[in-house]
């Protein structure tokens, strides 16, 4: 039996983490006073301080970065593995860059229902993300799962801004 050690790289994990911070980071500078408006709007129930957001949103991309390393540097056994994994690192990159547009939607634009739309997009993303990444590997697919459940609440919060303003 062929036991497979996993050496960390840590220049690609670095900059793994990295993408999904700095992306943040521009989104929520793109729209800066966007907690502000956030809060003078009418919101469904369950709407958390705006101080969560931050954080909340801190941690899922670090777990982001750290489940895209992971599959970033899985060495596929097979063919269908090896389409899995580009498949896994396309949807990554495609909900993370509908994730960057979704700020701007919702805040800058106030266009809530086009940002609902664009949830419901990259939830599925996600979705799909969450179930190729546990095949892969399980621990970048669990690193997911808080990023999947944390899209499905603010669907829920967009739908309730959507619907109460």
């Amino acid at each position: 039996m062929i036991q497979r050690t996993m050496h960390v790289r840590l220049p690609a994990l670095a900059a793994s983490i990295a993408i999904p911070l700095v992306t943040g980071i521009i989104s929520s500078w793109l729209t800066k006073d966007a907690m502000v408006r956030f809060e003078q709007l009418n919101q469904p129930p369950l709407s958390p301080p705006a101080w969560l957001f931050p954080v909340a949103w801190s941690v899922l991309y670090i777990l982001m970065g750290v489940a895209s390393y992971l599959i970033f540097v899985h060495e596929p056994q097979t063919s269908g593995e090896q389409r899995l994994r580009l498949v896994a690192l396309v949807l990554y990159a495609l909900q993370l860059a509908v994730n960057f547009a979704w700020s701007p939607v919702f805040f800058g634009l106030q266009a809530y229902w086009v940002a609902l739309a664009m949830l419901v997009v990259m939830w599925a993303h996600i979705l799909a993300l969450v179930i190729i990444a546990f095949r892969l590997n399980p621990l970048a697919g669990a690193c997911l799962v808080p990023y999947l459940a944390w899209s499905t609440f603010a669907g829920y919060l967009n739908a309730g801004v959507a619907l109460l303003n």
